[in-house]
């Protein structure tokens, strides 16, 4: 039944061309153009990798469309016997119902997952081999791999690039007269030593550490997502209106609840936003929790809801294994 399954939705050739446009063509393209931008005019255009480019396409290109794409199939498969005339058939043969939905799972999973796993792959290897050089820090040229200590001293020594060009929570001199050099020193080492945590985390291209944690983080979301789409189209019965409604979720309400301005909505956020569990375990630096709102950048937490790991993990088990059920149910219950 798996390969049935499986077959049934290769087989959809503009479905298929479709999603991995979406999650192939995508991000390929843009590092293509980059490529060229920086082989014609490489003054105006920086290198097309490197840590920059990588938590950009992961966390603003790859993540949310990942997810679009995964709903999306899963909502191909919940429903589509129901919308080529098929359910009849299938269920006169006398097998489960519940068979027959479960088997959707690893058939769509085996074509999503590796899917996501080249776009990914493609993103990695134009991150690591066309990274910059140097290392550009806040628009400035700092050496790479510095302790703390070893930071605080380099600042102090070059007082000039520091002072008012790194962000600084303390007074400024602004437009005023620069101020005495031992004052100097001693300001650039208050900079640095703010943000060290921030320069700690910035690399000229990801490290391999870092690309295995987020392929596998971006995978999860691949796997709830299809669950979820899955079971929503067999609840429905139609695939047409729970993939807009998922989509309207992720770009529009799917934002508003993860800000959580509206008192009311913190406490309902935490069962109904997958990805405020998803979160928890970003890998450092990616820049999701951040790219919400604002953007791709380092991960900043601040603006998300706190959640412990036990919590993360209770949540994506009950939509993991709450939307099969409903699926399976809705299925065991249809009228052939």
């Amino acid at each position: 039944m798996i390969a049935a399954r499986f077959l049934e939705l290769r087989k959809r050739r503009g479905l298929m061309i479709t999603l991995t446009a979406l999650t192939i063509g995508l991000p390929t393209l843009f590092l293509v153009i980059k490529l060229f931008l920086h082989a014609f005019v490489p003054k105006s255009y920086g290198p097309a990798g490197g840590f920059a480019v990588f938590t950009t396409l992961i966390a603003g290109v790859l993540y949310i469309f990942a997810f679009i794409v995964a709903m999306t199939l899963g909502a191909t498969a919940g429903c589509s016997d129901l919308a080529d005339g098929m359910f009849t058939q299938q269920v006169v043969t006398g097998r489960s119902r519940v068979a027959l939905y479960l088997a959707r799972i690893p058939a769509g999973l085996a074509i999503v997952i590796p899917m996501v796993a080249v776009a990914f792959t493609i993103i990695c290897a134009a991150c690591v081999f066309s990274a910059p050089t140097r290392f550009d820090f806040q628009g400035t040229t700092v050496p790479l791999g510095l302790s703390l200590h070893g930071y605080e001293i380099w600042a102090a020594d070059h007082p000039n690039l520091i002072i008012c060009d790194f962000p600084y929570n303390g007074p400024c001199p602004g437009n005023e007269a620069q101020p005495t050099a031992p004052l100097s020193r001693a300001l650039a080492e208050r900079q640095a030593s703010q943000n060290y945590a921030t320069y700690a985390v910035t690399y000229n291209s990801p490290p391999d550490g870092l690309m295995i944690r987020a392929g596998l983080w971006v995978e999860l979301e691949v796997v709830i997502a299809f669950v979820f789409g899955l079971g929503f189209a067999s609840l429905m019965g139609q695939r047409l209106v729970p993939i807009l409604l998922m989509i309207l979720y992720q770009i529009i309400f799917r934002p508003l609840l993860l800000s959580a301005k509206i008192p009311h909505l913190i406490n309902l956020s935490r069962p109904l936003v997958i990805e405020l569990a998803v979160a928890h375990f970003e890998p450092g630096g990616v820049g999701f929790s951040s790219g919400i709102v604002n953007g791709p950048g380092l991960r900043d937490s601040s603006s998300l809801l706190p959640e412990s790991t036990t919590v993360a993990v209770c949540v994506i088990a009950t939509w993991l294994v709450g939307w099969t059920l409903l699926g399976a149910w809705r299925m065991a219950t249809r009228d052939a």
